[in-house]
Parts: structure tokens; C-alpha cells; sequence
């Protein structure tokens, strides 16, 4: 290659590398050369000059939960483009368990750690006597100079309120998860926020308990009970969305028509086999992990990636349990 290319051995190094000793000119002569001749870098020999071993370790708390799947598979995504090799790891929400994994992951010697919670709470710091970059995903750091990022579920429940009024929606109710959880708190305040700012107040207060159909069912019928005049549900994941569409079936109220229903997480198996479909707030999970990843690659090349916790926003999808009126 450093023959067809007319330079030294050094200099096609420097070059395939991106150092910057190389004048632009040089290194595209270099890199028609290599495409020419097929070229592929050797990934571990250039791992072992930068002093890397190309593996990063991701710490999860929950692999069988929702949520961590589509935040390792964004990540993963990153990785793969740089051929990283990826060490995963299972604490399942045991402190003792998680740091043996990071004992055992820094025995690797990684060159870093994407650190992934199981809900949106603040976690525990690890601290900052490990030797390697640290990123926690989803579930913030509670050290304020760590680096977090997690999905803006304030912007999520103003997303979904504004939806419901541009629809044309005014008398709206909210079914949300647990009181414990940051993500339903969050969403509320979001959504209580946005009817403000349209001039309008919630129908009844904000309604909180499980997770579940079963909670949808029981609450949207107690709702209807009290407040008949509704024209919208909000519902704080699209399991309780579920069961607030299967209450207005067997009360008689059309969906859309009647009643709109809006959920949280876009979870595909529910929203698209739901009748109607489910509109729901994608909280951009894979995009999360990608972010993630490339903080971590980021401070491998030295750049100070900041600190504090940063929020990805979400996104609106469409469907027709809440079809604007005409």
C-alpha cells in the first residue's frame, strides 16, 4: 500500500491512522491506495498501540426488563461500527452482585463502562476511583459529576397533552403508574405543565397505582364514573393503556370519537395489536444507548464529555386511538 501510494511504511501508518502529521493530500493518496488494494487495518494492533483492548463493559441491573434491551442494542449498534467487543453483565438490582461484575469487568481491563438502570430513579454513583470512563444510562447517577443521560419524561407528558389538544381534546384525565417511580411523577408534572400553558386544568387528580391493564380497567372506569364529561385519558404506559381502551369497549364509548387514549413507551407488541391502535411517547431508547456509547468512546480520545445528567427527548406516534376530530 505505502508503495502504490508513493510514501514511506510511516508515513501510510500515520496516515490510515488519522494522525495529524499528514498533509490532507498525502493521507487521500493513502486511502485510494488502501481501497485499492482492499485494505483492512489490523483493529487489534491498532487497540494495542493506543493502549486499548476494545472491549467496554455494560452493567446492567435488569436484562429481562422492557427497557434495557433497546438501550443495549443502541449501544451495541455504536460499538460495532468501531468492531468493539462488548462484555455484558447482569447485577439484577443486587448491589453486592453488580460489584463483583465490576471487579470482573475491570480484570478484563475494559476500556470503559456504560452503567444501564432498570427505571429513570437515580442510582448510586460507582464512585470516581475507577480507572476507566463511566456512562450511566437511563437510570441517572446520583453524583452530580457523573455523566448520565435518560429520557426527558417531563417533555414526554407535555408532549402527550399537547397532542391530545391539538386534537382538539379540553377534558382530560390522567391515569399514571406508580407514585414511586420518577417516571409517572415526571410525566404528571410535564402533562400539568402543557394544560396550563392551554389554559386548562385536569379533569380530577392524577390517578396512581400499578403498572398494569388491570389498573387502566379499574381506573378509567372509575373516572367515567365521576367525570362522564371526559374527552381524553392520558395513561402512564401503554399496558395501563390497554386496559383504559378495553373499559371504554365495555362502557360503550367509541375510541377515538368518544375518547382518546394516549400511553407512554410505544411498546410495539401492545400499541399495534391493540384495537385501535395506540398512540403512545417513544422515549427513543436505542438512541439512548448510541448516545451512551459515544460519550464512552468520546472520553477515550480525551474529550471532556461534561458532566451532570442530560435528557433525550421522546417522540410523538401517531395512531388512531386519538384521531383529531373534524
Amino acid at each position: 500500500m505505502a508503495r502504490l501510494a508513493g510514501v514511506s511504511v510511516a508515513t501510510a501508518s500515520k496516515a490510515i491512522n488519522g494522525r495529524k502529521q499528514v498533509k490532507d493530500s498525502t493521507r487521500q493518496r493513502v486511502i485510494a491506495a488502501a481501497e485499492e488494494l482492499a485494505f483492512t487495518p489490523n483493529s487489534l494492533a491498532r487497540a494495542l498501540l493506543a493502549g486499548r483492548t476494545g472491549t467496554v463493559g455494560l452493567l446492567t441491573s435488569d436484562l429481562e426488563g422492557r427497557f434495557v434491551i433497546p438501550i443495549l442494542m443502541g449501544a451495541e449498534d455504536a460499538f460495532g461500527v468501531d468492531a468493539v467487543n462488548v462484555f455484558l453483565c447482569d447485577a439484577r438490582g443486587d448491589a453486592i452482585r453488580e460489584q463483583h461484575h465490576l471487579r470482573a469487568l475491570l480484570s478484563r481491563r475494559v476500556d470503559g463502562l456504560i452503567v444501564v438502570g432498570r427505571q429513570t430513579d437515580p442510582r448510586r454513583s460507582l464512585g470516581h476511583d475507577i480507572p476507566v470512563p463511566v456512562v450511566y444510562a437511563y437510570a441517572p447517577s446520583d453524583d452530580p459529576s457523573d455523566f448520565s443521560i435518560t429520557p426527558d419524561n417531563v417533555q414526554a407528558g407535555r408532549l402527550a397533552v399537547e397532542h391530545l389538544v391539538a386534537c382538539g381534546r379540553t377534558r382530560i384525565a390522567h391515569v399514571a403508574g406508580e407514585l414511586a417511580y420518577a417516571a409517572a411523577r415526571d410525566r404528571a408534572a410535564g402533562a400539568q405543565a402543557a394544560l396550563a400553558a392551554a389554559g386548562l386544568e385536569l379533569v380530577g387528580d392524577v390517578m396512581y397505582s400499578e403498572w398494569s391493564e388491570r389498573w387502566g380497567r379499574d381506573a378509567t372506569a372509575l373516572i367515567l364514573a365521576q367525570h362522564p364529561e371526559i374527552d381524553a385519558v392520558i395513561c402512564g404506559s401503554d399496558q395501563i393503556s390497554r386496559g383504559a381502551l378495553d373499559t371504554a369497549r365495555d362502557l360503550g364509548r367509541e375510541v377515538p370519537g368518544d375518547l382518546a387514549i394516549i400511553g407512554f413507551d410505544n411498546w410495539e407488541v401492545l400499541t399495534t395489536n391493540a384495537r385501535p391502535e395506540l398512540t403512545s411517547i417513544d422515549a427513543n431508547l436505542q438512541q439512548l444507548g448510541r448516545v451512551a456509547a459515544e460519550r464512552v468512546f468520546a472520553a477515550l480520545d480525551g474529550e471532556d464529555i461534561g458532566q451532570g445528567t442530560h435528557y433525550l427527548p421522546g417522540r410523538l406516534v401517531i395512531r388512531a386511538s386519538t384521531v383529531a376530530r373534524r
